[in-house]
C-alpha cells in the first residue's frame, strides 16, 4: 500500500496560479497510478488528472486541459499539480489519490478505481 498526504492549497484571485504536491510514501511507486480529484461543496468528487508512474501515461479532464500539469519528483516519491490560470470554479476540496497500476493503458479516471486517498487540500478562487 502506499500513503499520500497534500499540500499546497490556499486561496488565489481568478487568473492566478497554484501548486499543490502529494507526497507518497510506504511501497516503491513504480507499480501505481497517481491522481488528482476534486469536490466542490454539494458536488461529487470529480477527475483531475492522472497518471501511471511507470510509463509516464497521462490523462486529463476536459476543464483543466491547458490549464492543469501533473508532475512528478522521483528522488522525493512527490506529485505536483500545477494550476495556472485558476477560475472560480475551480474552487474545491482537492485530493490525491493512488491505486496499484502495472501501467501500459491510460489510467483509471473514476473515484471507485482508487484505493489510498489523501486528506484532501482547500483550493479557493476568488471572483
Amino acid at each position: 500500500q502506499v500513503q499520500v498526504v497534500e499540500s499546497g492549497g490556499g486561496l488565489v484571485q481568478a487568473g492566478g496560479s497554484l501548486r499543490l504536491s502529494c507526497a507518497a510514501s510506504g511501497r516503491t511507486l513504480s507499480s501505481y497510478a497517481m491522481a488528482w480529484f476534486r469536490q466542490a461543496p454539494g458536488k461529487e468528487r470529480e477527475f483531475v488528472v492522472a497518471f501511471n508512474w511507470s510509463d509516464g501515461l497521462t490523462t486529463y479532464a476536459d476543464a483543466v486541459k491547458g490549464r492543469f500539469t501533473i508532475s512528478r519528483d522521483n528522488a522525493k516519491d512527490t506529485v505536483f499539480l500545477q494550476m495556472n490560470s485558476l477560475k472560480p470554479e475551480d474552487t474545491a476540496v482537492y485530493y490525491c489519490a493512488a491505486t496499484e497500476r502495472f501501467g501500459g493503458i491510460l489510467p483509471p479516471r473514476r473515484v471507485a478505481q482508487y484505493a489510498y486517498w489523501g486528506q484532501g487540500t482547500q483550493v479557493t478562487v476568488s471572483s
